[in-house]
């Protein structure tokens, strides 16, 4: 695998096979080639990564919501804009608070928290305006 799109999924063992940096320069490469704007880019293509390895890795709640977003007529890339907004959510709210959870209680927060996304809430939080 060369190029990265986000509308067509990787191979899994293709993705999987890269380093961790090397997927976030797919990521960010991909975005440089359709002159997408973000505000910081390396972070977004980290993310972009993160939630890719999820689906690459079998994590069942990503993949539950990546095919749900999908068949309530997200584009493969707005499902992993809408799944990445889940994680940086959950993210923050890990590093804002003294967390004395186990890693079983904290995964089945974000894996509830990937179960109640929809595409509705998510183009009304994140959509065009």
């Amino acid at each position: 695998m060369h190029r990265y799109d986000p509308d067509t999924a990787p191979s899994q063992a293709e993705w999987l096979a890269f380093d961790e940096q090397a997927r976030i320069d797919l990521a960010i490469a991909y975005h440089h080639r359709a002159k997408v704007r973000v505000p910081n880019l390396r972070a977004h293509g980290a993310i972009h990564a993160i939630v890719e390895n999820q689906i690459a890795m079998g994590l069942e709640a990503a993949a539950r919501a990546l095919g749900r977003l999908q068949g309530e007529g997200l584009s493969r890339h707005d499902c992993i804009h809408a799944i990445g907004s889940v994680l940086a959510e959950h993210l923050f709210d890990i590093s804002k608070q003294e967390n004395t959870d186990d890693a079983h209680t904290v995964n089945a927060r974000y894996a509830a928290a990937l179960e109640r996304l929809s595409a509705k809430q998510w183009l009304k939080d994140y959509g065009p305006k």
